[in-house]
């Protein structure tokens, strides 16, 4: 998911700064655009570099509570990383990631149009962000409760 979303961002960039002249006069600018990718890109970063560590030592203190050895560990481990809920996330961030990159709105030039575009855009990537961030929120929750038994 991580590689996925800098992928996403990397191309919206690319695609931003191969534009040629723009038709109209801009309404938006291709820097309006770059700081919503970025911003989101930002965010989803610092959700990743904040809660991977935690959260990992959070298995790892489950691991030792319960004993397991590292093959168990792999097993019992996946529900925390990988169940319907989860899943369920992971299906609607890549559904934003497609309405990103497959719904116009990486427009390379900027027109009066693309202000509704920039508006889009910014939605998505605010859903986009929400969605990983209520992801982590449950998947530590879930974790906690197991390790509160």
């Amino acid at each position: 998911m991580r590689a996925g979303v800098l992928a996403v961002a990397a191309t919206l960039l690319a695609l931003l700064h191969a534009g040629g002249a723009p038709a109209q006069a801009p309404a938006c600018a291709k820097g309006d655009f770059e700081t919503v990718v970025n911003e989101a890109g930002a965010a989803l970063r610092d959700l990743n570099r904040q809660n991977i560590p935690l959260f990992q030592a959070k298995l790892r203190q489950l691991k030792d509570k319960r004993n397991w050895s590292n093959d168990q560990f792999l097993k019992e481990a996946e529900p925390f990383v990988r169940d319907a809920e989860i899943v369920g996330y992971d299906h609607k961030s890549e559904a934003l990631l497609t309405r990103i990159t497959g719904g116009g709105m990486t427009a390379s030039s900027t027109t009066a149009s693309d202000c509704s575009l920039l508006a889009e855009l910014r939605s998505a990537m605010s859903l986009l962000v929400g969605t990983q961030k209520a992801k982590w929120t449950y998947m530590f929750a879930k974790l906690d409760r197991e390790l509160a038994k």
